[in-house]
């Protein structure tokens, strides 16, 4: 069975409260602030770990993207609680995931208006959704683009090219790497021309958590 990475967005009211099994993952505040295992994690800031949590939301409530591994029999899910929604954004079978000792990295990557990343591949898979502005996505032949909330899969070797839209863009992501990669760029140019460009992208890593819990 290939482990499982699954993105979820979930909605909390005010002081709601909803438990969370032990599992790897990474929480991402889209919009308010809540409590996660004491700390609090307010817009734009994350949080992550392997082990169970509890989330209580502040008094203005919040909205959360939740990025969650699954391997053999391990099952995660929607949150549950008075006054908490929660829905699957997007799962991918992880067939692609690296062997050997594993790291779990949550980062955001901004680009000003009309900005590119070039065509490149990862070291790892994972799952991208884009917080702010518009992005195309080009790989396998096909272009599809994506506004706010929108979600994505991307494998780590296919090449993808991405063009930001005409305004200030930024993903949030969840990748699988390998251990030795932590601390360290997992992105791989293509193109001998494209590595010696200047890049107009920017990232900033929320996490870069070894998983105790999952090896390929």
């Amino acid at each position: 069975m290939q482990p499982v990475l699954r993105l979820y967005e979930d909605v909390l009211s005010n002081g709601s409260e909803t438990a969370l099994p032990a599992l790897p993952r990474m929480i991402f505040v889209v919009h308010g602030a809540l409590t996660v295992a004491d700390r609090a994690v307010a817009d734009g800031e994350a949080w992550s770990s392997e082990g169970a949590a509890t989330l209580k939301a502040g008094k203005d409530g919040a909205a959360i993207w939740r990025w969650e591994l699954t391997t053999g029999g391990a099952v995660g899910g929607g949150a549950k609680g008075n006054g908490v929604t929660s829905r699957e954004k997007l799962s991918a079978e992880l067939a692609t995931m690296p062997k050997g000792a594993l790291l779990l990295r949550g980062d955001s990557v901004a680009f000003p208006p009309g900005g590119c990343a070039y065509l490149h591949r990862h070291q790892g898979p994972g799952i991208r959704c884009l917080l702010e502005g518009g992005i195309r996505i080009d790989t396998h032949g096909r272009s599809t683009s994506y506004g706010p909330g929108g979600a994505w899969y991307e494998t780590g070797p296919d090449g993808v090219f991405a063009q930001a839209a005409d305004r200030p863009t930024r993903f949030v992501r969840v990748m699988i790497l390998p251990a030795s990669y932590a601390g360290k760029s997992s992105v791989e140019y293509l193109n001998e021309e494209d590595k010696v460009k200047p890049k107009s992208q920017q990232y900033k890593i929320f996490a870069d958590m070894p998983l105790t819990a999952a090896r390929g």
